[in-house]
């Protein structure tokens, strides 16, 4: 079994103990059978948590995640629910309970992404983004803060964009989406402490985008300040270390090479591919 070290004991060491009582290390991903949300799931396993894996339709890769949690000698469970509907979204935290205790970690990974834009916004398009990318994690942050009870303690790491910090108006709905669950983050944090922290982590360009070339993607990489943007590991690692930050709340870790940094009229991925790409959106 794969058990976290223990830190050697210092002053600071003990303060952070007092801060955050001890409670059961329950995960809860979002989106966590495949990409960066498997990637997240991995590395939480290796640290000593226990895992429930959500997802919708990756029925075959949840199981197969599972199956890489409980090799690593985790406790792991996969559990379906569309996170468009908010009672399936809702039963999640109980169904968690049920499978492997109240869960004390919630990382809202899973997002919808799909193109649009202000010449063919739609109220249909926003609404599928808001359900999911900022309903979802809200209607589960509130399910959580009652299963842990007015002495329980955990964390929720929502996933965010840095263009967030650096906005274009290419994926309209998706990137107001975003935004709603970025201010969310800051009001959870404040309406639900002590009990639960809120953080965000805004990773930069991680995974080829629908229709992106590979020359595209290691363009865009590059041409990030620090030569390189996030890596699913990269992400996994920042959400790692927020789930064990007692003293970190109401902030956001932006993961992506610098690209936050950098202004950009477009979306990197118009910018970055091959001038015999097609650039018709």
């Amino acid at each position: 079994m794969t058990v976290a070290p223990t830190p050697r004991s210092t002053p600071a060491a003990s303060d952070a103990n007092a801060r955050t009582p001890a409670v059961p290390r329950v995960a809860l991903v979002t989106g966590g059978a495949r990409r960066i949300g498997r990637a997240i799931a991995l590395r939480l396993a290796g640290m000593g948590w226990d895992v429930a894996v959500h997802y919708e339709r990756s029925h075959d890769e949840a199981l197969e995640t599972v199956a890489a949690i409980e090799a690593l000698g985790r406790r792991a469970v996969a559990l379906q629910a569309s996170l468009a509907d908010e009672d399936a979204t809702a039963g999640l935290i109980a169904r968690c309970t049920d499978a492997l205790g109240v869960p004390s970690c919630l990382v809202n990974n899973a997002s919808r992404f799909e193109y649009d834009s202000a010449a063919d916004f739609s109220y249909k398009a926003l609404e599928r983004h808001m359900r999911v990318n900022a309903g979802a994690p809200l209607v589960l942050a509130r399910e959580m803060y009652t299963a842990l009870g007015e002495t329980g303690r955990g964390v929720i790491v929502n996933l965010l964009d840095q263009k967030l910090a650096n906005p274009n108006p290419d994926y309209l709905s998706y990137t107001l989406s975003k935004a709603a669950l970025d201010v969310a983050t800051t009001l959870l944090a404040q309406a639900f402490a002590p009990r639960l922290r809120v953080v965000g982590v805004a990773p930069g360009v991680t995974l080829l985008s629908v229709d992106q070339t590979p020359a595209g993607f290691a363009a865009a990489h590059a041409a990030t300040p620090l030569g390189a943007s996030s890596t699913p590991e990269d992400i996994a690692q920042a959400v790692a270390y927020l789930a064990d930050a007692p003293a970190v709340t109401g902030t956001v870790l932006y993961v992506d090479g610098g690209q936050h940094l950098a202004a950009s009229s477009r979306d990197v991925k118009f910018l970055t591919e091959p001038a015999d790409a097609d650039r018709s959106r």
